[in-house]
């Protein structure tokens, strides 16, 4: 399903355009909310996270508030988001909670009214406000970065890619593995990133390469890991970071071009059928300690300014990366997924 039908003819909106007055006020978690939300009894939490980390995050939502199941649908940003119009479309109203790798989702979900406004304590007093929506119809979960990775036992330290233009190199013919962004927010929003600044000219000649083609940003930590292949061109650095942390012999590489970063926002859906069982959901995730069991499990930059990177791990500040824009990811999906479909056939 082509994007542009999904949107209707409105101009494009930038990540905090008001579309209503203003947010609402703070709502804090209360002995009401919880009461309410333990009558509901279930939440369905719509996620393109993997689900090695979006698994054990509803779990410890259980835990914090028993009486009250997390339903994890998980599956590729992308179809994520076709999926969620066809059920609408339908007139099935499934989702609750939705947390994509893709930005851009949230402007025309905005723009229909499809989303409800809520903010949590934690997303009015801990989160920079730019990663909050100005209207409060969604905040930034997490962020991720998408940087090229390799099998030290694959890749001789000579031979190590430093960036991007290295992999045309013809000594990594069939030996790369990489996502597609009609399957992958992370990789729509990093495929976006990288025709800006580098070119499509860099994605047709990689094309000619050989590449193993996936469909998730999760797959292409997998394959390094398993020894599929030698050198990952993308997928999620934290599913990276993991494998290493496992004992898998993986090096990241942020490119000296630049490596693609990645916000993942979450909001609610205005015809959620357990509303208040949605505001405590995503209070508790916003909550620091919310926050700090995704960083202590994945190792993902946290949104909430009080929680602090993971040991071990770069901090985001330190990593040259591109500027994301989810307008213009908006805009240019489609055309995207075509010339992409075209280089790569697939």
């Amino acid at each position: 399903m082509r994007r542009r039908t999904l949107i209707k003819a409105t101009a494009l909106l930038p990540i905090g355009a008001r579309v209503v007055s203003a947010a609402p006020a703070a709502e804090p978690v209360t002995p009401a909310l919880i009461e309410a939300a333990t009558k509901e009894g279930k939440v369905t939490y719509y996620t393109a996270m993997d689900l090695s980390v979006a698994e054990p995050v509803a779990k410890a939502f259980e835990a914090r508030y028993p009486g009250i199941k997390v339903s994890v649908e998980r599956t590729g940003s992308e179809r994520l988001f076709n999926r969620i119009a066809q059920e609408r479309a339908s007139k099935i109203y499934k989702v609750d909670v939705v947390n994509s790798a893709d930005a851009s989702h949230f402007l025309p979900w905005k723009r229909q009214g499809w989303l409800a406004p809520f903010v949590s304590d934690a997303m009015a007093k801990d989160v920079p406000a730019e990663m909050v929506d100005a209207d409060g119809m969604f905040c930034n979960q997490r962020t991720h970065l998408c940087p090229i990775a390799y099998n030290t036992k694959l890749v001789l330290p000579a031979d190590v890619p430093k960036g991007y233009q290295d992999l045309l190199d013809p000594k990594y013919l069939g030996k790369m593995v990489k996502a597609h962004p009609g399957y992958s927010g992370t990789i729509m929003t990093a495929t976006q990133q990288i025709v800006r600044e580098i070119g499509w000219p860099y994605l047709e000649k990689l094309a000619k390469q050989k590449v193993l083609q996936g469909q998730s940003a999760t797959e292409p930590p997998k394959k390094l890991e398993a020894g599929e292949r030698a050198i990952a061109v993308d997928g999620s650095d934290y599913q990276f970071w993991m494998a290493k942390e496992r004992g898998a012999p993986i090096e990241v590489v942020y490119a000296v071009e630049g490596t693609p970063l990645i916000t993942n926002p979450m909001g609610i859906f205005k015809s959620a059928a357990s509303p208040n069982a949605a505001r405590l959901l995503v209070s508790w995730i916003m909550s620091a300690e919310g926050q700090q069991f995704i960083v202590t499990l994945s190792g993902q930059y946290p949104a909430n300014r009080h929680i602090k990177p993971k040991p071990g791990r770069p901090l985001l500040a330190d990593i040259k990366t591109f500027r994301e824009d989810p307008a213009a990811v908006e805009k240019q999906a489609d055309e995207i997924k075509v010339r992409y479909t075209r280089y790569f056939k697939v």
